[in-house]
């Protein structure tokens, strides 16, 4: 009796942590909806290796988004409305530019992610909250700087608790739980403004791991840095590429371990005429300093479907998906889901005002 009223308490407490990040998540993003047209560049509008156009309207990263409704109104209307041409070519070029990580748009996605089957019960479950600000900074006439953060917000249960330990066993009591801040990871690609040969867009630079982790369980204890690269090639609907980057440690928290890992991101996307995008990708990581025995890669295989919408004037990117773990070390996940929400901010010089017909008021 009294063990199941201690368990009931930590499952409430959990909750009330999940509920004050989710709370954070939403004041953040009211916040950023209502400042962040005023962010948006403007320089003149030219063909480069990005985007269709640098003066048109990334994120994660990298992949597609689902639209969760039907029709598309600045107020959500449930009526009929009609695209304008000029409003259906901009939507196309935003849902291409975000199935290209260096795309000339400021981009800031909240991605959600939910994995299951944790732990040496295969109970434990892990939530991450990644914001990632994209942005694109165009430093000489030929190249641009694309800035990618990610800042990853965690809250996982039960990933290294040991069902029936004896009591007096040297791993009691067990810390069944942690919130808190992950490692910052922050990229930096140069990136061509026209494609390179057969077309091809690339961009690279280095990126850097800082030990932001709040919790030992939530963070490396190391700040690493390595090189990072990105290719792919858009055609007609069309985008295939890869992106990847390894990291070493070049400090070490006293008591923590080095780092060496790999992170690979095979991606190829299709979008609609209807700007819905779907993506076949996976965001594979290899720890090549795992024990001997254990698994060094952790291989999701993630099938995304996204969908460009407006709210008001707010072009936005939903995006769902479902992931499934082809291969993880002992005691990883089985599986897990995905929603995600894109600010979409383009960088180009705005057209001129022309009557507005596909968005009812």
């Amino acid at each position: 009796m009294l063990f199941s009223l201690i368990q009931n308490q930590k499952v409430e407490a959990d909750n009330v942590k999940q509920s004050q990040i989710i709370l954070g998540v939403t004041v953040l993003t009211l916040g950023i909806l209502s400042v962040g047209p005023g962010i948006c560049a403007t320089e003149p509008s030219e063909v480069d290796a990005n985007s269709n156009a640098t003066g048109e309207s990334f994120a994660r990263d990298e992949g597609a988004r689902i639209s969760l409704l039907s029709q598309r109104s600045e107020n959500f209307s449930l009526g009929a409305v009609t695209e304008s041409p000029a409003e259906a070519s901009e939507a196309d070029t935003l849902a291409k530019q975000l199935s290209n990580p260096i795309s000339s748009l400021i981009s800031v996605p909240f991605q959600a992610n939910e994995d299951f089957g944790y732990g040496p019960s295969h109970n434990g479950y892990k939530f991450t909250l990644n914001i990632q600000p994209v942005i694109p900074i165009s430093i000489s006439k030929d190249w641009n700087l694309i800035l990618r953060t990610i800042f990853p917000i965690v809250s996982q249960h039960d990933l290294f608790y040991v069902e029936n330990l004896p009591k007096n066993s040297p791993l009691q009591p067990q810390n069944r739980s942690q919130d808190g801040l992950s490692d910052t990871t922050q990229s930096f690609f140069f990136s061509p403004k026209k494609p390179g040969p057969f077309g091809l867009i690339w961009g690279l630079g280095p990126v850097f791991l800082y030990p932001t982790g709040t919790h030992p369980f939530l963070g490396t204890g190391t700040f690493s840095i390595g090189p990072t690269v990105v290719v792919l090639k858009q055609t007609g609907p069309w985008t295939a590429g890869a992106l990847m980057n390894q990291l070493w440690s070049v400090v070490i928290e006293e008591h923590r371990s080095s780092l060496s890992q790999m992170f690979l991101q095979p991606f190829v996307a299709y979008t609609t005429k209807t700007h819905t995008t779907f993506t076949l990708s996976s965001e594979s990581t290899a720890n090549w300093n795992n024990t001997p025995g254990d698994a060094k890669w952790t291989v999701p295989l993630i099938f995304q479907i996204s969908q460009i919408l407006k709210i008001g004037k707010q072009p936005i990117s939903l995006q769902i998906g479902g992931k499934y773990y082809a291969d993880s070390p002992r005691y990883g996940p089985d599986w897990g889901v995905r929603f995600a929400l894109t600010l979409l901010y383009p960088t180009g010089r705005r057209p001129e005002p022309i009557e507005r017909t596909g968005f009812v008021k």
